[in-house]
């Protein structure tokens, strides 16, 4: 814990620190050997821990996205897959001099990315348009696919030379464990499901009963055949993530603390697993196969397997440059490992070089993680995926004064979506042509959910100002205090008595409440976008539409979005737009300001 902090307060990836301190209490100072603390257990426990872990990436996989990026992803999954197992084996072969079996079985386990890893990474660069989205499906599908991979090539490489197994034998075991996953999988969402949607248990019990669960159908999954758990419990969480029924939203948030706690455990544990030695025995084949890992076998692949599909070059370039491995890479190369040195395969088909597995996962988990962690975000802006300063708006509430906001900034062709809980007002924003989202704001996984591209600041505008507040705390961290924004609190009392530090910053004037703003709305007064000149000043436009007037936001010509906030005046300028609340719309049209 005191690692995820410390990566928080100093915005690094939290999995570099961890995995420093993982170094300093195993191999450095020998404080912790969990082979000796937790024996025969430690790995099954990284096992259900991985599987726990995949069970919440699969919750956070929305059906409804693949409509747009299905195409990208299923080439990604299977083709770009393949390209990635062959190169990387072939180089694990011919360059770490790996034997082809140990070559294989490696090159297989690195075709998985990080979803751990990748979710943080995007939530800082914040793409725009599809990558984001295919990047986050990629992670948790890939990570299926090929630990099965790995899993069948463990097994070749166990039962007989690979050259002699034959593909007739693989595609079988293949096609068993999709059977067999898929089958427990779905069961396992009908078992979670059911209950839930009939109310059979209490609130306080969903989160144990799900984890119960979810432990349950990986071990019978794995019992009926080997390594299809993993695909098991991805596949349940997918299926409770999109089916309508039951709210899974406790589930939800149970899972995200929990993820947090199981990787921050994992990391340090099969860091501090390591041998001083093995480390140092790195050499410059090993590090020249990372670099490769990098500037070639990705770029080939997502190259080969794009060939043709919709993705734009700038898309292409970025998920080239992005598959950081994480937690289920390490783990399951530690499992393996092991599992080899534990069975020592018998006689004269021993594999020395096995005992190099580890370090060399642990070198490219932390090589890729700095390389892409340090230039994923100034690559999406060179590629124009990303700002280098969103000034989009995050609007939580969708309430008629809400949605003519989004409305207003959505025609300066800024980043709007607007968030609330209430499927009708999501349903009416979306047909007024507004991107709205249902969800909560104060969920602890509310940011997984939010199409976060071109997005720089947070405006709460819901009718509860406890909720405001609140929303206001929980988005500081992504935003940044000086762009979190809430209306003014319904009471002046409940306003004075507030602490600085437990709100955002207060919108447009003192006034300016929600009550006040929905009855004007009522009333016939509308927002409107006006285009300050030199004939037509602030000053002027104040004299025109009078007190009556409400300026909100200005429109700079360099293209920033400034926020009117209590305590600082507009001082709108000559070539900005400004968009204020006006009265009623005037029968005259002459009365009209010839510049609105």
């Amino acid at each position: 814990m005191a690692a995820q902090w410390l990566a928080w307060r100093l915005k690094l990836p939290s999995i570099l620190l961890l995995l420093l301190a993982g170094f300093l209490v195993g191999p450095i100072t020998g404080w912790l050997h969990p082979q000796d603390l937790l024996g025969d257990l430690l790995h099954p426990l990284i096992s259900l821990a991985v599987g726990v872990i995949l069970f919440e990436g699969g919750l956070t996989l929305k059906l409804a996205e693949l409509g747009k990026i299905g195409t990208i992803v299923l080439r990604l999954c299977t083709l770009g897959v393949l390209v990635t197992w062959a190169l990387a084996a072939g180089l694990l072969h011919f360059l770490v001099l790996f034997s082809w079996p140990l070559a294989l079985l490696f090159g297989a386990v690195l075709t998985v990315t990080g979803p751990t890893v990748i979710g943080p990474l995007l939530r800082h660069v914040r793409p725009h348009g599809r990558v984001g989205p295919v990047a986050n499906w990629e992670g948790i599908v890939a990570d299926v696919i090929g630990a099965t991979l790995a899993v069948l090539t463990f097994h070749a490489i166990l039962d007989a030379d690979v050259a002699q197994v034959g593909l007739g034998p693989t595609l079988w075991g293949l096609a068993k464990t999709v059977l067999v996953g898929s089958a427990a999988g779905g069961l396992g969402a009908w078992i979670l499901s059911v209950p839930l949607r009939r109310y059979w248990i209490p609130d306080n019990l969903q989160s144990p009963w799900s984890l119960g669960l979810v432990l349950a159908v990986f071990v019978a999954s794995d019992r009926m055949q080997h390594e299809s758990g993993l695909l098991a419990v991805t596949l349940m969480g997918f299926l409770m993530a999109n089916q309508k029924g039951a709210s899974i939203q406790h589930i939800i948030e149970f899972k995200e603390n929990l993820r947090t706690l199981l990787l921050s455990s994992l990391f340090v544990v099969l860091a501090a697993s390591l041998r001083l030695e093995s480390l140092t025995e790195l050499s410059w084949r090993e590090f020249a196969f990372v670099g490769l890992l990098i500037v070639l076998v990705r770029p080939v692949a997502v190259g080969l397997a794009l060939v043709g599909s919709s993705a734009t070059r700038a898309e292409r370039s970025f998920l080239a440059w992005l598959a950081p491995r994480g937690v289920v890479a390490a783990a399951i190369t530690a499992l393996f490992a092991g599992r080899l040195a534990d069975a020592q395969l018998m006689g004269e088909r021993v594999m020395p070089e096995a005992a190099r597995l580890v370090p060399l996962s642990f070198l490219v988990i932390v090589a890729t993680v700095t390389v892409y962690g340090l230039t994923a975000a100034p690559l999406a802006r060179r590629l124009q995926l990303a700002s280098a300063n969103p000034q989009g708006v995050l609007i939580v509430g969708g309430s008629l004064f809400a949605q003519a906001v989004a409305k207003a900034l959505g025609e300066l062709k800024l980043a709007v979506v607007l968030m609330d809980t209430n499927h009708q007002t999501v349903a009416k924003a979306r047909l007024a042509g507004i991107q709205a989202i249902y969800g909560s704001a104060l969920a602890a996984d509310a940011v997984e959910h939010i199409p976060l591209g071109g997005l720089g600041r947070m405006m709460a505008m819901t009718s509860n100002d406890e909720v405001n507040s609140l929303a206001t705390l929980h988005f500081a961290e992504l935003f940044g205090r000086a762009e979190t924004y809430q209306l003014s609190p319904s009471g002046i009392s409940a306003k004075r008595e507030t602490s600085s530090n437990l709100h955002g910053r207060y919108l447009f004037q003192d006034t300016a409440r929600f009550e006040d703003l929905e009855r004007r709305l009522a009333q016939g007064h509308r927002l409107a976008t006006t285009q300050l000149t030199e004939a037509f000043s602030f000053a002027e436009f104040l004299a025109h539409h009078g007190d009556d007037a409400l300026p909100l936001f200005r429109y700079t010509p360099d293209g920033r979005l400034i926020v009117s906030v209590q305590g600082s005046p507009p001082n709108p300028q000559p070539g900005d737009k400004l968009i204020s609340l006006l009265g009623p719309e005037p029968k005259d049209a002459s009365a009209k300001a010839p510049a609105t």
